[in-house]
């Protein structure tokens, strides 16, 4: 067998089945584009513990973030960025054998030379994100979901101007671009906030999902429009025998297909550790709040307000705040403070926001060097994986998607997929 650096095969035959284990953003645009491509795909969508944090994101297109923050700049920043201190980096104390050993492999990722490699790494897959995207979606008819207007970040002092700008300025951004926002503009972001702000950027080339909810119905209507199947059922475990594996369902019925995805988010360690892989995710963790009623305007970029580490997002359905970084375990109790750190933020900034808004919590899939994890399973030949896109995981779901179709059908990924290999992390016996 002839295998190129990217995993794929040049002798193997597209299979004529294949089943995708989550139902998130990532695992609804696999699903969907191995089923317009011919392959009969079955989605086991899981119900969790936590909803998928691709439903409760910024909807932000975030194709300019191609530095991994598993960097030497973001451990010396984490001390101010505390969550006691008003930041938004969170470290629960019960939480702490989960974000410990983390934090000593985040560490050792954040050496110049793996630095350096990850913004290589991610610098070609964010490369074709948005085209990406715009395949998807032009495909199923919904390309209105997706808004190419950029995004602003604002500063409320000059000094945080400054070193914002500065520290820009110095950051790699792959194909999006930055420049301070002009009069005009600084005049539409000043109608937004009753507080001064004292300096802005615009980035061109990153974008927004128009409704996040309205991205999850086309998607899923596609898939079942082309004949694809989706269950909502637990997968348990993989098994492996002879080089193959099978998906158990929590009722105890064994899944069988020449082609098995795992794309169950902060879900899929649990799936791939017991067969021999080194999993080390954590589930990082998000907050939001929404409100309904606002007059923010349509069609607004999102606004990063750096100063609180705070993102707001029009969407179709309302307003979104969204924020926090807290690293911690799937199915611990949401901490309220979260959600009161938002609405003091909105309420100080005089935003257009009927609070309390709806609250939201979610879980990001992050292993410790900030890249993802896309491949084959070395311990089946059946196996596939694509999860733990941290912050990118929308961002990154349809260019995934299209890199998971080349993979199960035996064609070279559209970039090149070797850093993301989950055996960067060890094997097991």
């Amino acid at each position: 067998m002839q295998t190129d650096f990217s995993g794929a095969s040049a002798d193997r035959a597209p299979p004529a089945t294949a089943i995708v284990v989550g139902g998130g953003v990532v695992g609804l645009a696999t699903a969907l584009n191995l089923q317009l491509n011919g392959i009969a795909t079955t989605l086991f969508d899981m119900p969790g513990e936590s909803p998928a944090a691709s439903l409760g994101n910024a909807g932000h297109i975030a194709i300019e973030q191609v530095e991994p923050l598993a960097s030497m700049a973001t451990i010396r920043s984490m001390p101010r960025r505390l969550f006691w201190r008003g930041g938004a980096l969170s470290l629960p104390i019960g939480s702490i054998g989960a974000w410990l050993p983390f934090s000593m492999r985040l560490l050792a990722a954040a050496r110049p030379a793996r630095f350096a490699a990850g913004c290589t790494a991610l610098t070609r897959a964010l490369g074709g994100a948005m085209d990406a995207w715009r395949r998807l979606l032009g495909r199923i008819g919904a390309g209105e979901l997706l808004l190419e207007d950029g995004h602003f970040i604002v500063w409320e002092s000059d000094a945080s101007a400054r070193e914002g700008r500065a520290r820009w300025a110095a950051t790699k951004t792959g194909k999006a671009t930055l420049r301070d926002a002009t009069p005009d503009e600084l005049g539409e972001l000043a109608k937004l906030t009753r507080v001064p702000i004292a300096g802005a950027v615009r980035f061109s080339g990153s974008g927004q999902i128009a409704d996040l909810n309205a991205l999850a119905d086309a998607l899923a209507g596609s898939f079942a429009k082309a004949g694809g199947s989706r269950i909502e059922a637990r997968i348990e475990r993989l098994d492996v025998k002879g080089g193959r594996a099978v998906a158990l369902a929590s009722d105890g019925s064994r899944h069988r297909a020449p082609a098995i995805v795992v794309t169950a988010g902060a879900a899929s360690g649990a799936l791939l550790a017991p067969i021999g892989h080194v999993v080390p995710l954590i589930a990082e963790r998000g907050y939001h709040i929404q409100s309904a009623d606002t007059d923010w305007p349509m069609g607004t970029p999102p606004v990063v307000f750096e100063d609180r580490s705070m993102i707001v997002t029009r969407f179709r359905s309302g307003l979104r705040a969204a924020s926090f970084v807290e690293f911690g375990r799937i199915g611990r109790p949401a901490d309220p403070r979260k959600w009161a750190r938002l609405r003091k933020h909105v309420a100080a900034l005089g935003l257009s926001f009927h609070l309390p808004g709806r609250e939201w919590m979610g879980a990001r899939p992050t292993l410790p060097d900030y890249l993802p994890a896309i491949g084959r399973s070395r311990r089946a030949d059946n196996l596939f994986y694509a999860f733990g896109h941290q912050h990118l995981g929308l961002t990154l779901a349809a260019t995934t998607a299209e890199a998971v179709r080349a993979l199960v059908a035996g064609e070279a990924p559209p970039f090149d997929i070797t850093p993301f290999d989950i055996d960067r992390f060890g094997v097991r016996a």
